[in-house]
This record gives structure tokens, sequence and C-alpha cells, in this order.
């Protein structure tokens, strides 16, 4: 989808991003991430963040791995969800140190506070937050709104492309010049994948 969306010059750029976002994702979630979102819970608790687990070592088993790949796909989808945003815009080194951190920590502190069953938002703690706690289902709220709302700081920093309002000496364009996508068929295939 992004590959569609993007100028022919900087096709090979977003592929690679969203690639070093699954890495990146995958080292900051695999070190630190898991064990913020789930390590420790308990429901009879309440907290803000995970306390055990760090690169997954209290997690041996087939299916603690299976479980943890199953979270993983989540914060990298949050991180993916940034890098359509940020891209044509960012270099890759911000890239990997915002998919690190998203992964890494803010991610998984969202994660804790309403998937885990000691967050404090969550449905699922004995004393749920506001007697009711927040459900969370299918990722809309967690995943989406963690990448949509770190997407629209990106923006807000990044500002519009280069080009696009304001010419190379920086004086305002009569119009905005239009950037057409690269390929519809792959914006096409793209959202049908997604």
């Amino acid at each position: 989808l992004c590959a569609g969306s993007v100028r022919q010059k900087n096709v090979k750029n977003i592929m690679l991003k969203n690639i070093l976002d699954a890495c990146g994702g995958a080292l900051g979630f695999w070190s630190i991430g898991f064990a913020f979102a789930y390590g420790g819970a308990t429901a009879d608790k309440k907290g803000f963040i995970g306390s055990s687990g760090f690169f997954l070592a209290d997690f041996t088993s087939g299916g603690d791995l299976i479980g943890w790949f199953f979270q993983f796909a989540f914060a990298a989808t949050a991180a993916t969800i940034v890098a359509g945003t940020v891209a044509e815009r960012c270099k890759f080194e911000a890239c990997l140190c915002y998919s690190l951190m998203l992964t890494g920590f803010v991610y998984p502190v969202i994660v804790y506070s309403i998937w885990s069953s000691s967050g404090f938002l969550t449905a699922f703690n004995n004393d749920p937050a506001f007697g009711c706690g927040m459900h969370d289902f299918a990722g809309s709220g967690v995943v989406h709104m963690t990448g949509g709302i770190t997407a629209l700081i990106a923006a807000k920093v990044l500002g519009p492309r280069i080009g696009r309002f304001h010419d190379a000496a920086g004086n305002l364009l009569p119009e905005p010049h239009s950037f057409p996508p690269h390929s519809v068929a792959l914006q096409v295939l793209g959202t049908f994948i997604l």
C-alpha cells in the first residue's frame, strides 16, 4: 500500500522502512516491550507497566513464543501505520528510533493498561476502572489509535513534503504541487492484503 502511494523515486525507500519497522520493532518488543506489556500481570492488582520477562526470560515454551509472535505482529502494525504517514519525509535513523521506542515502550504501556489483567484501564481486572473498565476486542483502540496518534504527532513535527506547498527557496507556491501515486494497482493490492 505504501509502495503504491509514494512517488516512484521513493518506492525502495518506503519498502526498506517497512522492513526496518519490522526488524526494529522485533528487537524492541523482544527485549523489553513484551515484558512491559504482559510481565507479572495478575487480576488482583493494578499497575502502569509490566516488570518481568525481559528478553523473553520467563517465556520458554513454544506456546509462549507463539503468543509473543502474535503480539509482536500487533506492535509492528502500530509502527507501520506511522511509516505510511512519514513516507518521503523521514530518515532511516529516525525511522529506527521511533520504531524501537514505539514497540519497546509506548505501545507496551498502552497494551498493559488495556489488555493486561493488571492494567489500570482494563475490564479484565477484579476492580475495573469506573466499574466496567475498557474492553478492546480486536485492537482498534490499542493498535490503531496508538499508531494513528503517533502518526499524527509525526506528521505535525515533520510538516508537509518538500515541494508540496513551498518551492526550493521556501517561497509559497500559488497552488499546492500534486504528488501522484506511483501505482494505483499496488495501492489496491495492498488494501486487499490488509
